[in-house]
């Protein structure tokens, strides 16, 4: 395929000489405003080497750079060099490759060789699996597979919340309380229900709480007691979270959680010792971090015993070891910004030069608009009952507007999870957001039904065509404005899940998949596509085919299904 953005670079670098290719690649983008053009380079940077004005320089670049086959006009705007393509080249160049490379079209190797880690979801054991936790599941399934798509060597890992004097509590407010009859049957709120009770009770009975520190100690030594109950919980816990990962679509090659860390601790902190960076305050050791613009981090309590920062460096050294990775990625809320900035200097100051490579992906909080989904045990939403509920009411949809869908309880899970999954990553991770199942499974605006739908619409096209090789496309049946939208659009898709890779923003490619969604849309509507003119409905089945394809990767890469009936 021409790449574009590459020829205009090419063609500049001959013609300035005091910036690089890459320089020039990078400052090449795409104008806001199409009549504009389809590409632009900006001339600002060039005025001090020049000694002209920006316009100046742009008009000399205009009369030294062309090439019609590719550019129909290249002429100079309020300081821009922009560039306008031969449209029926440019739909031609981009459709035949997105045929060409169907599902692969978009993807690169710029990750080969590369490994990733990255850790997300972290769902603490026998606690719910609330409405909180789609943010970091859902935010690192996506990059999971951006990063995969871009050809990196990836793991993903849950870091489960195993660990803890939670643990010693739980222990001690199930031989107490627990049914296990009933805790067998619903394991999650029963063990929430007499955890809140084991705090109701402590309240009055401070005793309580040693009687938990206690057993916790006896899980950290092995006691078989504790450890049986600690491996219960967990196995219960488990079995619940990974029926909600199946409706999700995730899936981890990973659950090693704090626990696994624990034997992994004492070295960390002998390392920490032997070279002098923690330092004893009231029987703790901490490190001082002032010196370093953060407060001191905690590495061990009076008791000795360790900490979430501890075991976040004995993770970090593991993973190091074990993966030999070239990112360790931590897809965890804002509110822990403190703990990873940390822990990272702490690796620093270890002499590891690999802290550079560890990064705190961190995200807002979400809330929940509609109180009547936070009513099951105490104020929690269940992420699996808001699933539920979002595919109930689609069914409802389905049975009113599409009685005689085909497999329409697989329709409804697809549409119903989709929808609850898209609006979460339709928003910037770094933004918080209100949760709203009844915008959410709209069939208009920017919604994931509209994308599925519109995807649907298109499997709907292609499915009454004949599609017949030996006719050859007329692609200057693509020159309308509608047309031209979406063969633009097309063309960016490579350099979208770029930039969501590297900003770690799954929503620049949820985004994207609106703007097509739309755009196609658009072209649906003023272009009827079975015509007679055989060459003319070639082209316009070829770009339907080339949506269908590209829509179906975005979806994918959100961790959308997309269905091909609806």
């Amino acid at each position: 395929m021409i790449n574009y953005k590459e020829s205009i670079a090419k063609a500049l670098e001959a013609n300035i000489d005091v910036l690089s290719y890459d320089e020039i690649l990078t400052l090449v983008e795409h104008p806001k405003n199409t009549e504009m053009g389809d590409y632009a380079f900006p001339c600002f940077k060039l005025a001090k080497a020049f000694k002209k004005a920006p316009n100046a320089i742009a008009e000399e670049l205009a009369s030294k750079v062309s090439n019609e086959e590719l550019f129909s006009k290249v002429e100079a705007i309020a300081g821009f060099l922009n560039f306008t393509v031969n449209s029926e080249h440019f739909a031609k160049n981009i459709i035949e490759e997105v045929l060409k490379l169907n599902s692969k079209y978009g993807a690169s190797s710029i990750g080969a060789n590369k490994k990733t880690i990255i850790e997300y979801s972290s769902v603490n054991i026998a606690k719910p699996f609330h409405m909180g936790h789609i943010r970091s599941t859902m935010i690192g399934e996506s990059l999971h597979r951006i990063y995969k798509f871009l050809g990196y060597d990836t793991v993903a890992i849950n870091h489960l919340g195993d660990y803890g004097t939670q643990f010693g509590k739980l222990i001690v407010a199930y031989k107490l309380w627990g049914d296990k009859e009933l805790i067998d049957a619903n394991p999650i709120p029963e063990l929430l229900k007499i955890y809140v009770k084991f705090h109701q009770e402590a309240e009055d009975n401070p005793s309580l709480e040693d009687e938990a520190r206690a057993w916790f100690t006896k899980l950290e030594n092995g006691d078989e007691e504790a450890v049986a109950l600690w491996t219960l919980f967990k196995d219960m816990s488990l079995k619940v979270f990974n029926r909600v990962y199946g409706k999700l679509g995730v899936t981890f090659d990973s659950y090693a959680g704090e626990s696994f860390y624990s034997d992994k601790m004492p070295a960390i902190v002998k390392e920490l010792r032997d070279k002098n960076i923690v330092e004893k305050s009231e029987g703790a050791e901490i490190v001082n971090l002032e010196p370093y613009g953060l407060t001191p981090a905690l590495v061990t309590k009076k008791d000795g015993s360790s900490l979430y920062l501890t075991r976040d460096l004995a993770a970090a050294k593991y993973r190091k070891e074990h993966y030999n990775f070239d990112k360790n990625i931590y897809v965890v809320g804002s509110a822990q910004k403190l703990h990873f900035q940390q822990w990272i200097k702490i690796v620093e100051l270890m002499g590891y030069d690999w802290y550079k490579d560890c990064v705190h992906v961190e995200f807002g909080m979400v809330a929940l608009e509609d109180g009547a989904l936070s009513t099951r045990k105490g104020n929690v939403a269940f992420l699996e009952d808001v699933l539920d509920k979002a595919v109930e009411q689609t069914l409802l949809i389905i049975n009113e507007k599409s009685p005689e869908l085909e497999n329409k309880e697989a329709v409804a899970r697809q549409i119903g999870v989709g929808a609850v999954v898209f609006q979460e990553l339709y928003t910037s991770r770094t933004k918080d957001y209100s949760f709203s199942l009844e915008k959410t499974l709209s069939f208009e605006g920017e919604t994931g039904p509209y994308v599925q739908y519109t995807h649907a619409r298109a499997c709907s096209v292609l499915r009454k065509v004949e599609i017949n090789d030996d006719v050859a496309p007329d692609y200057s049946a693509l020159t309308d404005e509608a047309s031209k939208d979406v063969v633009r659009t097309l063309s960016k898709f490579g350099e979208i899940v770029a930039l969501a890779h590297k900003n770690y923003e799954p929503h620049t490619v949820a985004r994207y998949a609106i703007e097509l969604a739309q755009g196609f849309n658009r072209f649906y509507h003023d272009n009827p596509i079975l015509v007679d003119d055989k060459q003319i409905r070639a082209a316009r089945v070829a770009l339907v085919q080339a949506t269908e394809i590209v829509l179906k990767s975005a979806l994918h890469l959100v961790c959308l299904e997309a269905p091909e009936k609806m």
